[in-house]
């Protein structure tokens, strides 16, 4: 019986792979990896890996989970050290515990190894800490694909009135609506928004504005996926704090920024 090793990638930048992910992709005998994962990683592999593209775009899956949890497994009980290589954290939107429960559900060891979660990095790359003594002290980490309902309206003014900070995952598609809910439950117009594209990577581009007029700053900068959005008065630092050569460095109207 060979064994899965779910590992997170890291954000982009291939340096912030972990010690413990380069080893278990040297190990690995297969390697399934994801669109967002940085394939410069796959030069730690063996020349003899089977590598798997399990890519996923928005709304279109070469690959179906249902289909990954089935060769995780079946290449494991064929003696094989598998590798699941997932950008960011496997644990977080990664759908590493569904594939670490189908693996116990088939009695085959796994481990997790956990990776840099863009949450946190890509607002550090842009020069955003997500807490800070005087601006925030919580912050939240928060899907972008929430759907309308009374339960969602509750947790929308929890987000809106009880957390300092937000990094929104998989959002700009649902931006509108991730504005709308925001505004309607008190988050004051004018807190700052950073959309931050390919955080990390060389092509990294951060765009920000305030809450009322993000959507409109977006649609005029072009802003796509996969772009970190991260909510919050902490967004005001990046024009001290940012000390990542960006490829275009575009600034919307942000009011009020710090002097």
């Amino acid at each position: 019986m060979g064994k899965i090793w779910l590992v997170g990638a890291g954000p982009g930048d291939p340096d912030l792979l972990t010690i413990k992910g380069m080893k278990a992709i040297q190990q690995a005998d297969v390697i399934l990896y994801d669109r967002l994962v940085n394939e410069e990683l796959l030069n730690y592999a063996k020349r003899e890996a089977e590598l798997i593209f399990c890519g996923k775009l928005p709304d279109h899956h070469y690959v179906q989970q249902d289909s990954i949890n089935f060769l995780l497994v079946k290449y494991a009980k064929e003696g094989k050290n598998v590798v699941r290589l997932k950008g960011g954290d496997p644990f977080v939107f990664g759908r590493g515990g569904e594939e670490a429960s189908f693996a116990v559900r088939h009695q085959v060891e796994f481990e997790v190894v956990p990776g840099i979660t863009s949450g946190i990095a890509a607002p550090a790359y842009a020069g955003i800490p997500v807490t800070h003594r005087e601006y925030s002290a919580s912050f939240a980490i928060v899907t972008g694909h929430r759907k309308a309902g009374a339960e969602e309206e509750e947790k929308w003014a929890a987000l809106a009135k009880g957390i300092d900070t937000l990094a929104i995952y998989m959002g700009v598609k649902n931006l509108p609506y991730i504005q709308e809910q925001l505004l309607k439950h008190g988050k004051p117009p004018t807190t700052p928004v950073a959309l931050i594209h390919w955080g990390t990577t060389s092509n990294q581009r951060t765009v920000t504005g305030d809450l009322a007029e993000i959507v409109e700053v977006a649609l005029r900068e072009g802003v796509t996926n996969p772009s970190m959005i991260v909510i919050g008065e902490v967004v005001r630092l990046r024009d001290e704090l940012q000390w990542f050569a960006e490829q275009a460095d575009s600034q919307g109207a942000l009011q009020g920024a710090a002097q």
